[in-house]
């Protein structure tokens, strides 16, 4: 019985996020309400809710979270500084007189943005205002030019630092000391936001790879969907005073964190810092935009950590009700063991994608999932790998994609929404070709965190 009311208080939660409530009020409020029938009906211990002051000051106290505001307010600073137009714009010009060159220069922007902002809302919106306009006068295919852009701007999911790996490297640093708890093991092993870091750049570069595979093969095989664009040729100094400074920014951040010289959330104030000193330094930060800065940084951080705590409400509710032990029983009655409960974890985040975002399935599902995976023997940090590609891909399933409503933002009306939604089909099934690889290959995520021992 108890089962069966936390199921039907998950659905509750998706049902109303459909409908537009907010989340972190849906998330709270909902699993409050169902706390409330509960006692009501002997049902639900109210005991348990003793544990909600000491959970939200878990929250304010976590180290790892201070991360998130120092790396949103780094990307926005590039984002105010217009450095990140200035690379678009020369890698355009560099790359923009070869067929297909234009894609190929929104996919290597798109990695870049990626490591030295991780915001994708920023940068679609950077490529979509800059970009599309070019590609579209240039007679590119109009879906070929929005899918671009779309999926290399969710390339800060998954390439670091990522406010995405962020999170879910917290929320998997929680799930794993849990399941060695619940096997005994009290020397438990620990799992940092820097092996998830370190993890995700192979996967990254993968995905990079791929999407300027099949922009050049598109471009190869039908030349009139991605011509030549007539441009005027890119200096030597101008693409290095593109180049030179998000570049040394990115070493800056990620070297001290590969090195082991600081932990994701020192490097974070000191990639905070660098890129203030940046702005400055191209006298492109003034107090009006540094008051901007602030202000989205703050909006920012307040959504994530309010909905943190909604989630958290959320989770101890549901297990409140007995749906971890519920979900423990799916799990291990599954044909197929490991294999067949991983298989159901991926398709059931796959298919939330197409209606909840990234945030809301790292802090409501994956803690759920999380444990019970990982006392059945899952790597953490493959899983976590796995999972965030998976997130990544929410981004662009439609209906609800965030990366496609933020094109549609900025595009143009003659860029219709079905060429949108077109357009980003081949690299969907690109992002699930290498989570398939990831899946056959492991090592491709956990090699390179043994190596370096982080």
């Amino acid at each position: 019985m108890e089962g069966s009311i936390s199921l039907l208080l998950f659905a509750a939660i998706c049902l109303l996020l459909l409908f537009g409530f907010p989340v972190a009020l849906t998330l709270g409020g909902t699993a409050l309400l169902f706390a409330a029938i509960g006692v009501i009906t002997s049902t639900f211990d109210p005991h348990l809710l003793a544990a909600i002051p000491a959970r939200i000051f878990g929250i304010m106290t976590n180290e790892t979270l201070i991360a998130v505001p120092l790396f949103v307010m780094m990307g926005v600073v590039l984002e105010k500084s217009r450095i990140a137009e200035d690379l678009l714009v020369t890698m355009s010009k560099a790359f923009g007189r070869q067929p297909g060159g234009l894609g190929l220069s929104v996919v290597l922007v798109g990695m870049l943005l990626a490591a030295s902002t991780g915001i994708v809302g920023a940068t679609v919106v950077t490529m979509g205002l800059l970009s599309l306009p070019s590609m579209l006068k240039a007679n590119y295919s109009p879906s070929l030019a929005a899918g671009t852009i779309c999926a290399t701007g969710t390339l800060g999911q998954i390439i670091p630092p990522s406010i995405a790996l962020v999170l879910l490297g917290d929320v998997m640093s929680n799930a794993y000391q849990q399941a060695q708890l619940k096997m005994g093991v009290f020397n438990t092993q620990t799992l940092s936001v820097g092996d998830l870091f370190i993890a995700a750049l192979g996967p990254g570069l993968v995905l990079v790879t791929a999407y300027a595979g099949y922009v050049w093969l598109r471009a190869r095989l039908n030349p009139s969907v991605a011509p030549p664009a007539q441009t005027e040729p890119a200096t030597r100094g101008e693409i290095l005073g593109s180049l030179l400074p998000p570049l040394a920014l990115i070493t800056l951040v990620l070297g001290s964190i590969l090195m082991g010289a600081a932990t994701p959330t020192e490097a974070a104030g000191v990639g905070a810092i660098g890129a203030l000193a940046l702005s400055y330094s191209k006298k492109r930060l003034s107090l009006d935009s540094l008051k901007d800065v602030l202000q989205q940084t703050l909006n920012v951080t307040s959504m994530v950590f309010f909905i943190l705590i909604g989630a958290t409400l959320f989770s101890l509710v549901f297990r409140g009700f007995g749906g971890e032990e519920l979900i423990h029983g799916v799990f291990n009655s599954l044909p197929g063991g490991i294999f067949g409960a991983v298989l159901l974890v991926m398709v059931v985040i796959f298919l939330l994608g197409f209606i909840l975002d990234f945030i809301e399935i790292t802090f409501v599902v994956v803690p759920i999932v999380g444990p019970i995976l990982l006392m059945m023997g899952v790597d953490p940090i493959w899983l976590g790998i796995m999972i965030a590609i998976n997130l990544q891909t929410s981004f662009l399933t439609p209906p609800f994609g965030f990366a496609l409503f933020y094109l549609r933002g900025v595009a143009p009306a003659a860029l219709s929404t079905g060429a949108i939604y077109r357009g980003v089909i081949p690299f969907i099934l690109i992002q699930l070709a290498v989570l398939a690889v990831l899946w056959m290959w492991p090592p491709l995520a956990t090699y390179l965190p043994s190596v370096l021992g982080q």
